[in-house]
């Protein structure tokens, strides 16, 4: 990962690669070392109330000395204040770390959240940021400390040991049988919970998409359809989990009952051996307390069992994320494009599906010109647009941009040169002037200039508070038109080389498309290269080539009069909006 100068945000990051989870894993395992280190001094600590029972018991209360009193009493108090301060420091430890782990890898998967969307093969999700903080939670939370304390078990066991070997090997039973049943849990627990799991995302994705379709869903009475295949969804992840916390309830009833009735028995074969003078009551009373210290991680594992088995399925589902995550930001920036475009023998298709949406796709178009491309519905027109801005990687063949691929053009660099402006039109929830800027600060200069240039400056002025107007989620308070003017504004941020409409006259009345069509004599005449996909003739007038696209193959191109004159003549082409996804 590059962190070049030092502010390699959370928000946006500058490189990724599937590496950066491994090395991030790598030194947090590092810095873990300290949290280790300091679980190791705290549990040695835990030492001090055995020990302190044990001379009581055994030396104080035998010679009666106040002295011996203060003094154990002091030692032990310094020892549990030590342990308390080592807690805090450790929980600090832990924190930062959290943090750290945020602002390395909360960016990268958020921008990966984005690209995965472009895969159409794939359902926009934000589920990697919930594995991220399922996993974070995990390593930052109380669920944590007991795996730590673990390894003390067997530790504070040979001392029980050294107290007598039948408390010991009473002792060592307990443990293997709480082991067991830990590992019984899992293994009755994990397959259910995971199912559980998948059910639960496979719901949620029902209810994003029913919240992104909100009009739809309401206006033709959709929502008893969909509430009831979420319900479905529900009720498979309420059985498994029901079923994983019936079964967890039961052992953790079970653990509890051998972990209370292990302590009473230690208590009466502790008495025992005092009342034979085989062991001191101070010894018995330690071998108490050692023995709730050791089997305490074990109980309280088993509880927080849950939250083990999320982080790890959750840590496996990034990884696979990380896997497929390409490269991003460690490529050289390059010049400013004149806009020649060259498209070559460009196929695609869906991932996993066998017919192509694309089948051999070339033309040329030079600096500075405008296409038309046209064609019926699910043509493959708004993927075409797609792989000229190189949000969508071809299966075969290139789309270059003055030569260079432009799918393998560093993302951030060649947005400074390409305007987009999709079918469906969606602004985020910010400022105007964010949303043209391409959710920057933005200079007002640039910000106002591609205003004007997109001719929608006086209807932003009209707005309540101009530039600085906050537009809601998916521009709540802008009508259609309003929030695609805004969008071809906010296309022609920063004066790109190359401008790609889909159907930007799908929402516009008759005043935006006036303003639309003086846009593109505006960028031709600044020698802006300009692909628009349209069915109404007046975006076609001034156009200098036509592309006609069919079944994802070109059947005609060229100049503009000599296609239409094939194709059909100017005014019977109709205005056709096309509903290709």
């Amino acid at each position: 990962m590059n962190n070049n100068n030092g502010t390699n945000s959370v928000n946006y990051p500058l490189a990724m690669n599937n590496n950066s989870l491994s090395i991030a894993v790598r030194v947090f395992r590092i810095s873990f070392t300290m949290v280790i280190l300091l679980s190791f001094s705290i549990n040695l600590l835990m030492l001090t109330a055995p020990l302190y029972m044990l001379q009581v018991y055994d030396r104080v209360l035998s010679s009666r000395s106040f002295d011996t009193l203060y003094f154990l009493t002091l030692m032990a108090g310094f020892a549990f204040f030590t342990l308390a301060l080592l807690e805090v420091v450790r929980n600090i430890i832990v924190i930062r770390i959290g943090n750290w782990i945020e602002e390395r890898l909360g960016g990268e998967i958020y921008t990966f959240g984005v690209m995965q969307s472009l895969n159409r093969g794939a359902s926009p999700s934000i589920q990697g940021l919930r594995d991220f903080t399922t996993v974070r939670g995990f390593l930052t939370g109380p669920a944590l400390f007991p795996i730590l304390d673990v390894p003390w078990t067997p530790i504070f066991i040979g001392i029980i040991f050294l107290l007598h070997p039948m408390l010991g090997w009473l002792s060592l039973g307990g443990a293997i049988l709480l082991l067991f049943l830990a590992f019984l849990n899992e293994y009755l627990n994990q397959p259910k919970f995971e199912k559980a799991g998948e059910c639960s995302r496979a719901a949620m994705l029902q209810a994003e998409s029913a919240v992104r379709n909100s009009d739809s869903v309401e206006a033709m009475g959709m929502m008893p359809g969909l509430v009831n295949r979420w319900r479905r969804s529900r009720a498979d992840e309420t059985d498994f989990q029901s079923q994983a916390m019936l079964n967890g309830g039961v052992i953790r009833a079970i653990v509890r009952f051998v972990r209370l009735g292990l302590q009473i028995a230690l208590l009466g074969l502790g008495c025992f051996l005092v009342i034979s003078s085989e062991l001191t009551a101070g010894a018995m009373i330690a071998g108490a307390i050692l023995l709730g210290r050791a089997l305490a991680p074990i109980d309280q594992s088993i509880t927080s069992w849950r939250t083990s088995i999320a982080a790890r399925g959750a840590y496996s589902r990034l990884k696979m994320l990380y896997s497929s995550m390409p490269l991003r930001g460690s490529g050289m920036p390059l010049p400013s494009p004149r806009g020649d475009i060259s498209v070559e023998n460009l196929s695609y298709g869906l991932p996993g599906q066998s017919s192509l949406i694309l089948k051999g796709i070339s033309f040329s178009l030079p600096a500075g010109t405008c296409l038309g491309l046209i064609g019926p519905t699910a043509a493959g027109k708004s993927t075409l647009a797609r792989l000229l801005v190189g949000t969508l990687n071809p299966i075969q063949g290139c789309v270059r941009l003055d030569g260079m691929d432009i799918s393998k053009w560093e993302p951030d660099d060649r947005g400074r040169h390409v305007g987009y402006l999709p079918q469906d039109v969606e602004l985020f929830d910010a400022s105007v002037r964010e949303n043209i800027a391409r959710m920057e600060e933005g200079a007002p200069e640039q910000v106002v200039a591609a205003a004007r240039t997109a001719f929608v400056h006086e209807l932003i002025m009209r707005l309540p508070h101009g530039y600085d107007t906050v537009i809601g989620e998916r521009g709540a308070i802008l009508s259609g038109g309003q929030q695609q003017r805004i969008a071809l504004g906010r296309a022609l941020y920063g004066a790109p080389k190359l401008v790609v409409l889909d159907e930007p006259a799908a929402n516009l009345d008759q005043e935006g498309e006036l303003a639309l069509v003086s846009t593109l004599k505006g960028l031709k005449k600044r020698g802006v290269t300009t692909v628009v996909i349209a069915h109404r003739p007046n975006l076609l007038r001034d156009v200098d080539y036509v592309l006609v696209l069919r079944n994802g193959t070109v059947t005609m191109f060229g100049p503009r009069d000599d296609v239409l004159s094939k194709f059909a003549k100017p005014h019977e082409v109709r205005p056709v909006r096309s509903a290709e996804s």
